[in-house]
């Protein structure tokens, strides 16, 4: 029998790929986007493949939008079972213009560029917001369910870069190893009451967000995009399909002694040391 599976962030590319996969395995499927059009994009998908999912409309940092959403799913789907945390961002006020500082960075005015000393509170503070309280709000309202009952789990969605900060993003790989090390403490907290805690670490995948940043309008690979595939040592960024596999295995029975955990997928990258 199917399991309840709540996604946020599964308007996006990747989360949408994670609910047409589970949904192919026989899964209910909420899709929580804040985004209408596209979770109804998404469900529109999962029932042409003869799938069982509905969309809802939440804010992952508005629990009262979250406890309707609830309110609607159990209606419709009875008790939520695992609960994918995929909503996540970065913000630009969050990050440097160079990798490195420079002592001639000090008098660059042009204008958008930024250093260390530039970086705005607001733009770390989101990063932070949607990434660490975009896992923690939903998992207060939709695991509530998943308390004292078997084979409930949830998942988080961390980063490579969470082991290994890269350049450029300091709010953004701050606000991932914060996911990591909520998904230890998550896991430890819930291991009394049979729900099980886990994360994926994706490398670097192409999505709506960093489309851009790592490649041109022609499809080839601008300077970040080449340095990202010299460091890969499988040699190309990650597609949706890469998640599918170890989702399905900690969403499933074949995981169930297995929790606090967080694996990354990212092609040998955080492995890798560059010689």
């Amino acid at each position: 029998m199917g399991k309840t599976i709540v996604l946020t962030g599964a308007g996006g590319v990747l989360c949408g790929k994670l609910a047409e996969a589970l949904a192919q395995e026989g899964h209910k499927i909420a899709v929580l986007d804040m985004r209408r059009e596209a979770a109804d994009a998404v469900v529109a998908r999962i029932k042409a493949n003869g799938g069982n999912a509905i969309p809802e409309v939440a804010n992952v940092l508005e629990k009262d939008t979250l406890i309707r959403a609830k309110a609607a799913i159990n209606k419709v789907f009875g008790k939520i079972d695992i609960l994918i945390n995929g909503a996540g961002g970065n913000h630009p006020m969050g990050t440097t213009s160079n990798p490195f500082f420079a002592l001639e960075d000090m008098e660059n005015k042009n204008e958008g560029f930024k250093t260390f000393f530039d970086l705005d509170p607001k733009g770390i503070e989101f990063t932070f917001h949607l990434n660490f309280l975009g896992t923690l709000l939903p998992t207060q309202v939709f695991a509530q369910d998943m308390v004292g009952r078997e084979n409930c789990s949830i998942l988080n969605i961390s980063s490579m870069n969470a082991f290994i900060p890269l350049t450029k993003i300091p709010a953004y790989s701050g606000a991932k190893a914060a996911v990591s090390n909520f998904t230890q403490w998550l896991a430890v907290h819930f291991s009394k009451v049979g729900i099980r805690v886990n994360a994926l670490a994706p490398g670097f995948f192409l999505t709506d967000q960093n489309r851009t940043l790592l490649t041109n309008t022609e499809g080839s690979l601008t300077q970040r995009g080449q340095q990202i595939i010299e460091q890969t040592p499988m040699g190309r960024f990650g597609t949706p399909q890469d998640l599918v596999g170890t989702t399905l295995w900690l969403c499933g029975e074949g995981s169930k002694f297995v929790t606090g955990v967080v694996i990354p997928i990212d092609g040998g990258f955080a492995a890798y040391s560059g010689v």
